[in-house]
């Protein structure tokens, strides 16, 4: 078993291989960039590539020991009790078209369970941050020491909320838009926000309720750490708690979590994972 790893020490160190992300993503957002496509037709840039390596060479000087699972490169060691997951550019297409809204993630997760979130949008101006048991902390600026704590909202009805969505596709071609048009026809307001934004939108109290299909772990894992030492709840559609292969995302106040969990039922989520594999 490894030795615990002391979290106030494992936050500095991603914030500074998020710091050596920006740079690296910087050089490719100014100058351009060749678009490369996965199998799933996905893009990904040279930008990727560099900027995964150079955030595991950050974080691999102070925790060698430690697992690493990455978008864009080989994973290690996937069985071991600290786990670093890495996304370098979530929102890679909104970086090749030069929309700032993308963002480096990197979390920590300990047995199973997410403790530690970082979550820079380098062109966006914007770093956000947590660990287990500290806060959420966000800065509109990339100085992480000009962070403010923050919290989420006090809207207790869907009357009151702002709900904000992303990557609808699933829900739109299956099970679950009659819940999400229920939302949306009794909501305050609606948004479609998107990627980070939205997340650091809701830990700061500015929204209330986000709704997602179409992810996987990287995209939200630091993500789920800030919103929930914010006072939010995080969870997949049906409500049950994040892994490795969490496909959708619910998280809000905790009022309406609670509220939106009980209309997304979990026989649905449950054909919104298979129709996303």
């Amino acid at each position: 078993m490894a030795a615990p790893v002391n979290l106030a020490l494992a936050l500095k160190t991603a914030q500074q291989a998020a710091i050596q992300a920006a740079d690296v993503i910087r050089r490719y957002y100014r100058q351009g960039v060749s678009v490369a496509h996965k199998p799933d037709d996905s893009p990904v840039t040279q930008a990727d590539v560099e900027a995964e390596l150079a955030i595991k060479s950050v974080l691999k000087q102070q925790f060698p020991e430690h697992g690493f699972y990455g978008e864009e490169t080989e994973s290690e060691r996937m069985d071991a009790d600290y786990l670093w997951l890495i996304d370098p550019i979530d929102g890679t297409k909104s970086f090749v078209r030069n929309y700032p809204i993308f963002s480096t993630q990197i979390a920590l997760m300990h047995q199973g369970r997410l403790v530690l979130g970082v979550s820079m949008a380098s062109e966006f101006q914007q770093i956000a941050f947590a660990i287990e048991g500290g806060g959420a902390w966000l800065a509109d600026s990339l100085d992480v020491n000009a962070a403010r704590r923050v919290h989420v909202g006090q809207a207790r009805s869907l009357n009151q909320a702002i709900v904000s969505t992303g990557n609808v596709k699933t829900l739109a071609k299956g099970p679950g838009w009659q819940q999400l048009a229920h939302i949306a026809q009794h909501a305050h307001r609606l948004r479609g926000y998107g990627d980070f934004y939205h997340y650091h939108l809701l830990a700061q109290g500015s929204l209330d309720l986000v709704i997602e299909s179409d992810v996987n772990i990287l995209d939200i894992a630091a993500l789920a750490v800030i919103v929930r030492e914010a006072g939010g709840v995080f969870s997949d559609l049906s409500g049950q708690p994040l892994d490795l292969k969490t496909r959708s995302v619910l998280a809000g106040t905790p009022a309406l979590h609670a509220h939106a969990k009980q209309l997304f039922s979990a026989d649905f989520a449950h054909q919104l994972q298979a129709g996303a594999a």
